[in-house]
């Protein structure tokens, strides 16, 4: 389950109350919501964050949770970049942590949002902690292993995308999946 991909659908389906909280201008012509003018309004002001949280995380929790429940009978993999947000993720017996330096973060987010030098910082500024919550968020929880997996690429060749999935599918192997 990629579930930053179903929260961009659940972006869309619960676009008429993001227009009536954080402005009808976010409304392109073609009907669809701007998520670039969105994330630069919500990214600016740690409430209007929460408060677009308050409405997205609740239906991608549930589907998340729905899918899950359907997939009883085998192992299911996660991907999400916000997972220790998530309702499912004290539930996760494994995770692979994918990590990329900063500079290889910054030059990304620069090519595929077309963000401000400055911008990206402010971002990355409110994300610093990020890696860490997967450890520390919730301190009862245990996780029977944490893989650490480095994706050094600066942009997405066929070579380094490769080289990433075969040390993943070497992890999942381990972990018997």
């Amino acid at each position: 389950m990629d579930v930053d991909k179903l929260g961009y659908k659940v972006l869309e389906t619960e676009k008429e109350t993001i227009f009536k909280q954080f402005g009808a201008d976010l409304q392109k012509s073609d009907s669809s919501l701007d998520r670039r003018l969105l994330g630069q309004r919500v990214f600016k002001n740690p409430e209007k964050l929460n408060l677009l949280e308050a409405i997205v995380h609740p239906s991608v929790n549930r589907l998340t949770e729905e899918w899950i429940a359907q997939n009883r009978d085998r192992a299911c993999i996660i991907n999400a970049a916000l997972l220790h947000k998530s309702s499912v993720f004290k539930d996760l017996e494994r995770l692979i942590l994918v990590t990329a330096p900063f500079f290889t973060r910054f030059l990304r987010a620069r090519k595929r949002d077309n963000l401000s030098w400055l911008e990206i910082l402010r971002r990355f500024t409110r994300q610093r902690d990020f890696n860490s919550q997967y450890i520390t968020v919730n301190a009862n929880h245990v996780f029977a292993e944490i893989y650490k997996v480095e994706n050094p690429g600066l942009f997405s060749s066929r070579n380094l995308q490769k080289k990433l999935e075969n040390r993943i599918e070497e992890i999942m192997e381990l972990i018997k999946f």
